[in-house]
């Protein structure tokens, strides 16, 4: 299935990714792409904080590659910005294979995942418009167990 909105600011993406936070559960894997710039850092940014027990800070992995936290569920939350890995099999040396089974993920530049893309995740398409800070997201899954996560999560 497929979803698409118009996110007219960083406050109202912040908000649709709270708002996801919110229905989401370890085992649960979520591919932003986009264009640098496209906000897919912002998103996840806003979409960490929300699970988490008490506000911190949340840097983009760019550099450190991952970031884990601890949401308030029990659940971990991993952050990872592959931009920078070469290879698929990278992946599986930081140990973001075994986390997309049991933690929350949200995985930037998914693409470099190649085959070890899981299939059952949540594809989340961020995009610059004409219009200053505004953005399309899209989002695309197959998995069932997405329908009644994303039935109703814009609005």
């Amino acid at each position: 299935m497929q979803i698409s909105t118009t996110l007219s600011s960083p406050e109202n993406t912040a908000d649709l990714a709270q708002k996801l936070g919110q229905r989401l559960a370890a085992g649960d894997v979520i591919l932003l792409t986009g264009d640098v710039g496209a906000g897919k850092t912002h998103f996840a940014r806003a979409l960490i904080q929300s699970l988490l027990e008490t506000h911190e800070d949340v840097p983009s992995p760019t550099f450190t590659l991952v970031q884990v936290y601890d949401a308030a569920s029990g659940a971990e939350i991993w952050h990872a910005d592959l931009y920078r890995l070469s290879d698929p099999s990278e992946t599986e040396e930081l140990g973001l294979t075994e986390a997309m089974e049991t933690a929350i993920c949200l995985i930037e530049w998914p693409d470099r995942l190649a085959d070890l893309r899981p299939q059952d995740a949540l594809d989340i398409t961020l995009s610059a418009t004409d219009v200053e800070d505004q953005r399309q997201l899209t989002a695309d899954w197959s998995a069932s167990r997405w329908d009644t996560k994303m039935a109703d999560w814009i609005s």
